[in-house]
């Protein structure tokens, strides 16, 4: 088992958890364009809990992993120290290199339940689940959170010394507060003021959207990490662009189409290998906007690709776009 230090050695770039998003395909493309640590989607503490009963359902499935993927991540979000630790005994059982507990999650559904961001709240509580959790699992545990619930309850200074004296072994700061969700200005402010504080590496996420950005991020708050979420949805070959820049202080060209178009392809063939035809020709609907993101006509591809109820002629219409180089000016 590697040490914490040396999985978030700096500059480390990390691939965020995203529901429905950070699957097994996701993670080893991301994992091959250049991302160090991948984790799963949002492992609900409760549902593996009743699974773990009934026997393997969806929420199970979501701790698997190739061993291609480390290190790699299982982060569990819940709202009761009981279901958090029941789940982290399960998590550990699958072998990954850490757990993750998800103190950041701000959709109402979570935050409102007394999970993600709800705990933010509840800083007893919090500490009572992190506590539980560490406990349970001889793998290291880290958390992702925000800044606080709301601006005027801003708490990262308080809650990171708190972690730290948990146990916990790295932290990931979403610079936003719950309120914010995902919506107006980041404050990385806050990111030099923690790391001042904890000994731990510290990880930043929000807006990072370029290689510019991550350079920017390292350089200017001296964190440990840069953590990247929907961005890589749109563009997966920023883990690539960002490592070649902060290597060389060189800018890599745009993908063109045919750089495209075979990702794509690979991306959907790995789809097919985890999870079979059907899921993966529902699964890639989500990913076809970024993949032809900036392409004359992307509108009408993505149209066209989420048509297909059949591998060959998807397979056949991608291969024909590799054809026309056309990209919009």
């Amino acid at each position: 088992m590697q040490k914490i230090t040396d999985i978030f050695s700096r500059p480390c770039l990390l691939l965020a958890p995203m529901e429905d998003v950070t699957e097994i395909p996701f993670r080893i493309l991301c994992k091959e364009m250049g991302a160090d640590v991948v984790y799963t989607e949002f492992v609900n503490a409760e549902g593996l809990l009743r699974e773990s009963i009934d026997g393997p359902r969806r929420t199970f499935n979501k701790l698997r992993f190739s061993e291609e993927e480390r290190p790699f991540g299982i982060q569990l979000y819940g709202s009761t120290s009981f279901s958090m630790e029941r789940a982290a005994e399960i998590a550990t059982d699958q072998n990954p290199d850490l757990i993750d507990i998800n103190c950041g999650c701000w959709v109402s559904n979570v935050a409102l339940r007394g999970a993600g961001a709800g705990l933010l709240r509840d800083l007893s509580k919090m500490r009572d689940v992190v506590n539980r959790v560490v406990s349970a699992t001889h793998l290291p545990v880290t958390v992702k959170t925000r800044l606080g619930w709301d601006a005027d309850s801003i708490k990262i200074l308080e809650v990171a010394r708190m972690l730290e004296d948990e146990g916990v072994q790295a932290l990931s700061i979403h610079c936003r507060t719950r309120s914010q969700g995902h919506k107006g200005s980041v404050d990385y402010s806050w990111i030099p003021k923690v790391k001042e504080l904890i000994s731990i590496p510290v990880i930043l996420n929000g807006d990072i959207r370029t290689s510019f950005d991550v350079e920017r991020a390292f350089s200017s708050t001296g964190c440990d990490g840069v953590m990247i979420g929907r961005r890589a949805i749109a563009h997966p070959w920023i883990f690539r662009e960002a490592r070649h820049y902060l290597e060389t202080g060189l800018v890599l060209d745009e993908p063109t189409l045919q750089d495209r178009v075979n990702l794509c392809l690979k991306h959907l063939f790995l789809c097919v290998e985890y999870d079979g035809e059907k899921y993966a020709l529902i699964s890639m609907r989500r990913h076809y906007s970024g993949y032809f993101r900036g392409i004359k006509g992307a509108s009408k591809i993505r149209l066209e690709l989420s048509r297909f109820k059949e591998l060959p002629p998807l397979v056949s219409y991608l291969k024909s776009l590799s054809d026309d180089g056309r990209m919009a000016a």
